[in-house]
């Protein structure tokens, strides 16, 4: 039974459900329901889709993450940054017709689906560690520019090219400007102050739906339709049907990289808030595996029921939390509200001007650009803040897919660049004690012309021998001829490898053929086996295995240690490998 609620999370938590939650589920539910409507019709209009199809997007995906997910606060749906990637995606395809591009976005949604789900099973949540903090830092701040520029073209009622180069988008407005409608911007401005300052009223306040309401009434008031105002137009009633997607190999092939690239983004935005909120609450456990498993579905779902990717979006799940969700059932209230919408009253809809999504979308990522984190790492770490404005630059000027690749790709060679070079430390002996420091942090240290004592911190491996090796050779190089005692500290190694162990043994030779003694201190039992299978043991001597660095130079000065020393000296030698 555990291995079936594992599985399927819904039944920890149905059927131990408490009445006391209904309250909360069923208030966070009416909210984000609310917010849902104009957010996913606009996320939907970035995609390039119909807006029906944001509403369908948070219908059967809903459920199927309520079942299937771990978290009892995150609101599935389409989001910003995936509908971008979705528009980025499709558009350089260059699909013939609506309902090609339709297809498109149903087959992206089950790639998504079918990546997600198998990454799951394959218990391969960890892949989301290689995108670091700066790199998603900096492309959530550049991606977020891109989809406010792209709504331009609707909060200003002109016709601007469809790009997410944000130097293609500047130089569209720049030639469009003259064609701006000023009710358009009107309508789209106040909607903006609405949304934005709405809340200072009231933090329960909808105030996207408020925008929204305003936008209908000054459309169908005053005839704005007449003065060039964009509207949606008739959004077609009744439940989504059943789609299909294409099952094409060619146009997997094509599809693929954009839909391994929202898999990873997708991931990593919904866990890392699902993560956050999960910290407060503490009553349950999420699971990275099974939350694959979850958004997975949750993207079959809207790919054989008309929406297109969809994941876990940061303000939605704030507020989800906010309002009160405690369970999963928060969501499923969404969804039933969702449904009322789209039976009875996607009539209301058709004087809805563009501008008023335009101005839900913008709200949402303006609060995603960050200041102050580029500002806290150029003063702690240049390196990462490196990281994040390369990707942030790269995101803005190729987009959003080459963005979010060089991003990994720099996580990776930033993760292999501090791996290849270890911290490495020359110690001596701390006046009057048996405490051993830096000589680089640290002055007045008893160090000796005819002994080196080095610490290395990490494991020794094919990636970072070469580094070691030269830092060993510029300090024995200090030291010059008068050097008669190598004593390596291995308390912090934690892995030899077999090249590690193979350039040790080099080293050791070297030393010796210059006559030049070599001991081992600290050594970790799993590094003791690994020196005991190459024969290092015997090659170095079993008896210049010392616990301490002080033990080791004592041996060197006078040839043998204390009782006390001699009794624990097997615990620096002893092995598991017979």
């Amino acid at each position: 039974m555990s291995a079936i609620k594992k599985f399927l999370p819904i039944l920890d938590w149905l059927p131990n459900y408490k009445k006391k939650n209904l309250q909360g589920d069923l208030s966070a539910g009416l909210t984000v329901g609310i917010m849902l409507i104009p957010q996913g019709m606009a996320y939907a209009m970035l995609a390039g889709l119909d807006p029906i199809h944001g509403l369908y997007a948070v219908t059967i995906p809903i459920l199927l993450y309520a079942i299937f997910g771990t978290s009892r606060q995150l609101a599935v749906g389409p989001v910003a940054m995936v509908s971008l990637l979705t528009a980025a995606g499709i558009g350089a395809l260059n699909p013939e017709s609506t309902e090609q591009y339709l297809m498109y976005a149903l087959t992206l949604a089950f790639l998504v689906g079918l990546i997600q789900f198998g990454m799951g099973v394959l218990r391969f949540g960890f892949f989301v560690n290689f995108l670091s903090h700066p790199v998603i830092n900096g492309f959530t701040s550049a991606a977020a520019i891109i989809i406010g520029l792209s709504q331009v073209k609707h909060l200003f009622g002109i016709e601007l090219p469809r790009s997410e180069h944000v130097q293609e988008v500047l130089i569209g407005i720049g030639e469009n400007i003259s064609g701006l409608n000023w009710t358009t911007l009107l309508i789209g401005v106040v909607g903006i102050i609405i949304i934005k300052f709405g809340k200072k009223i009231h933090k329960s306040l909808p105030t996207p739906l408020i925008a929204v309401v305003f936008g209908i009434l000054a459309v169908w008031g005053f005839g704005l339709t007449s003065q060039g105002v964009a509207v949606l137009g008739e959004v077609p009633s009744g439940l989504p049907g059943v789609s299909s997607p294409s099952f094409s190999w060619e146009t997997w092939t094509i599809l693929i990289p954009i839909a391994l690239t929202i898999s990873l983004v997708g991931f990593a935005e919904s866990f890392a808030v699902a993560k956050t909120i999960q910290g407060k609450h503490k009553n349950y456990k999420l699971d990275a595996n099974q939350e694959l498993i979850g958004l997975g579905m949750a993207n079959f779902g809207a790919a054989f029921f008309m929406g297109y990717p969809v994941t876990g979006g940061f303000s939605r799940t704030a507020v989800n939390d906010q309002s009160g969700a405690k369970t999963a059932l928060a969501s499923i209230i969404s969804v039933a509200l969702i449904v009322l919408t789209l039976l009875f009253l996607t009539e209301l809809f058709f004087y809805l001007p563009k501008a008023i999504l335009a101005a839900v979308v913008i709200v949402a990522v303006a609060g995603l650009i960050d200041v102050k984190t580029p500002k806290s790492l150029w003063k702690a770490d240049r390196v990462d803040f490196l990281l994040l404005m390369v990707t942030f630059i790269v995101t803005l000027t190729l987009g959003i897919v080459i963005g979010i690749l060089a991003g990994m790709a720099l996580s990776l060679g930033a993760v292999l660049y501090k791996a290849s070079r270890p911290h490495m430390a020359k110690i001596a002996k701390v006046p009057d004690t048996d405490v051993y420091r830096n000589t680089a942090r640290f002055s007045d240290l008893e160090e000796k012309d005819d002994e080196l004592i080095v610490r290395i911190d990490g494991q020794i491996y094919f990636a970072n021998i070469s580094f070691i090796k030269k830092q060993l050779e510029k300090w024995e190089k200090e030291k010059g001829k008068q050097l008669k005692k190598v004593i390596l500290n291995f308390e912090s190694v934690t892995a030899l490898d077999s090249s590690g162990a193979h350039e040790l043994e080099e080293w050791i030779f070297n030393w010796k053929a210059k006559n030049i003694r070599v001991a081992i201190t600290g050594a970790k039992g799993p590094v003791r086996d690994i020196l005991k299978k190459w024969n290092l043991v015997e090659k170095i001597g079993d008896k210049c295995f010392f616990l301490t660095n002080k033990d080791a130079v004592s041996y060197f000065e006078h040839g043998k240690l204390s009782d006390e020393q001699v009794a624990l000296s097997s615990y620096a030698q002893q092995t598991n490998v017979e």
